[in-house]
């Protein structure tokens, strides 16, 4: 994606980062998009600024309703974390909503009936996920074709995970790849990237410093540099995870790539035969091998059952109890936490000064040896522990 932007497209960019309101970032990137020479090696580029502008005027529009009280794409989280669903009208995305949660989306066997999110509670063991139902996914709906196309991939890129429902009634390999493409196409990706860099700038670095916890296939770290300092940036801290090329590293100046998890539901699987469900599975697993894809039927409520551990999983959390000392039951609400924390990360949770005067914890659980396990911060904790803090402080 190496573009070699003339110095007043560069320039221009800048001042589009440098933009603090909606409004100043839509006239810079307006500005900058003129600028732009039109031909091969910009084209990618030229998509992702237009892309960017109909997100930003829709950002806009949508900031205005909430001042004004009327309908909003807007929702705020609650639970331990947010899943949106995203399917073609008519896929039974609303009936599978309803199927799982609490809430009530509207059904009518029309097309194109849910025009707003609507959001609800996915009960997993003692923990709540909250799910969000959303207008239908259109093909190309970045692109501007649909009034909420923008909004909508705003919605998954704000998510902590995506609920994938497909028809297996019509050509369920076509929609997948469709939604695929098109949130690839919007920066956002099912599939864990073999790296991702991170742009910190601030004037609080000096120069241009690399943390590399991969490696630059392609190019060098004066290679980075250069590219960079091209772009006017001259103080700024690169983060590198994995295997990244100079075309990632220039990407990540203009948009950030984002993974979303994912969990795929072929829906309405008791209207065709067990012979054509595991046909249509396996060409799906072709297409996405790395996705988990699973039969069920919003009607019949087969195959629902094990989708609340199936969310939960992908979004690779923990739960912790905590336990006070000289107590004999843990918690019944647990510290909800990412995969791999360690006792540290669940002191700073629950509170942080209590850092300065941590002596030990003991452990109950899976990642523990043996029964109220003395350990230190770095003690990596697994779901289901139950976690006892000591401190110097005493009674704590």
């Amino acid at each position: 994606m190496v573009t070699n932007l003339p110095a007043e497209a560069r320039a221009r960019w800048v001042k589009y980062l440098e933009a603090r309101t909606t409004e100043e970032k839509i006239r810079a990137l307006e500005d900058f998009l003129s600028s732009v020479p039109k031909h091969k090696g910009t084209e990618n580029l030229v998509a992702w600024v237009r892309r960017k502008l109909s997100e930003l005027r829709e950002e806009l529009e949508e900031s205005k309703k909430r001042r004004g009280g009327g309908p909003s794409f807007f929702v705020e989280k609650h639970g331990v974390a947010q899943v949106v669903l995203f399917g073609y009208t008519l896929s039974g995305k609303s009936s599978l909503f309803n199927a799982l949660t609490n809430a009530r989306s509207r059904v009518t066997g029309l097309p194109y009936t849910t025009m707003f999110p609507l959001p609800g509670m996915v009960n997993y063991e003692d923990i709540q996920i909250q799910l969000v139902d959303t207008p239908p996914f259109v093909p190309e709906a970045v692109s501007g074709r649909v009034s909420w196309g923008a909004r909508l991939v705003g919605l998954a890129r704000n998510a902590d995970a995506l609920l994938i429902v497909l028809d297996s009634t019509s050509d369920s390999v076509e929609q997948l790849r469709n939604i695929m493409g098109d949130l690839e196409n919007a920066g956002i990706v099912l599939r864990k990237p073999r790296g991702r860099v991170q742009i910190e700038r601030s004037k609080a670095y000096s120069g241009i410093r690399l943390a590399k916890m991969g490696k630059i296939s392609g190019g060098t770290e004066d290679d980075v540099r250069k590219l960079l300092e091209s772009y006017r940036v001259f103080n700024a801290l690169v983060k590198i995870y994995g295997e990244v090329s100079l075309d990632d590293v220039e990407k990540a100046l203009f948009e950030a790539l984002v993974y979303k998890p994912s969990v795929v539901i072929l829906n309405k699987t008791d209207l065709l035969s067990s012979e054509a469900v595991e046909r249509q599975l396996r060409e799906l697993r072709e297409v996405a091998p790395y996705l988990q894809i699973l039969p069920a039927s919003a009607t019949t409520g087969v195959g629902l059952e094990v989708v609340p551990k199936y969310l939960f999983t992908i979004l690779e959390l923990i739960r912790v109890y905590t336990k006070e000392p000289n107590s004999k039951e843990p918690s019944r609400e647990p510290l909800v936490i990412p995969k791999g924390s360690t006792v540290e990360d669940a002191v700073k949770y629950i509170r942080e000064e209590f850092l300065k005067y941590f002596k030990y914890a003991r452990i109950w659980g899976p990642s523990a040896k043996y029964p109220g396990e003395k350990v230190g911060l770095d003690h990596v904790l697994s779901d289901g522990d139950v976690i006892e803090i000591r401190t110097h402080i005493r009674g704590i």
